[in-house]
């Protein structure tokens, strides 16, 4: 099983975004998938770093670690309900749709484990993914590392 951890950052918030996957093996951690998007959300960035992550370890499973609480809990807690309530929630439409759907499909698909850690405490391979993060935002892409 893979070791992945997630960030993703817009700045400002809305504004460019860029998230990063990381993958630690044997101590080590190295960047294995960056994106960006011109207009985001901070909230957007960390869903595609999730949806990534599940992407890059397929069926090999991963175990997951992330700062997006709010992530956590709409695969955790939220996303069966609004499942089963045809995609809606009482309050009104659900934001980042396709994003939620699409983590929700996957999340199902393989095997993942989902870690919650807070963020920006000095945590050593949470501060690298939001380095990193911060790096695709400005235009850092795999291919050129």
């Amino acid at each position: 099983m893979k070791i992945l951890w997630t960030d993703g950052s817009a700045e400002p918030n809305p504004g460019p975004g860029g998230f990063a996957v990381i993958e630690v093996i044997g101590g080590e951690a190295k960047p294995v998938v960056l994106g960006k998007e011109e207009e985001s959300t901070n909230i957007r960035m960390e869903g595609k770093a999730l949806i990534e992550a599940m992407k890059y370890a397929g069926e090999q499973g991963c175990e997951i670690h992330t700062d997006s609480e709010f992530w956590i809990n709409v695969l955790k807690k939220w996303a069966p309900t609004w499942e089963s309530n045809g995609w809606k929630k009482k309050s009104g439409p659900i934001k980042n749709l396709e994003i939620v759907k699409e983590l929700w499909q996957l999340y199902h698909k393989y095997p993942v484990s989902l870690h919650w850690v807070k963020g920006h405490v000095g945590i050593e391979f949470n501060e690298l993914a939001d380095e990193w993060a911060n790096r695709a935002r400005a235009g850092a892409t795999i291919d050129k590392l």
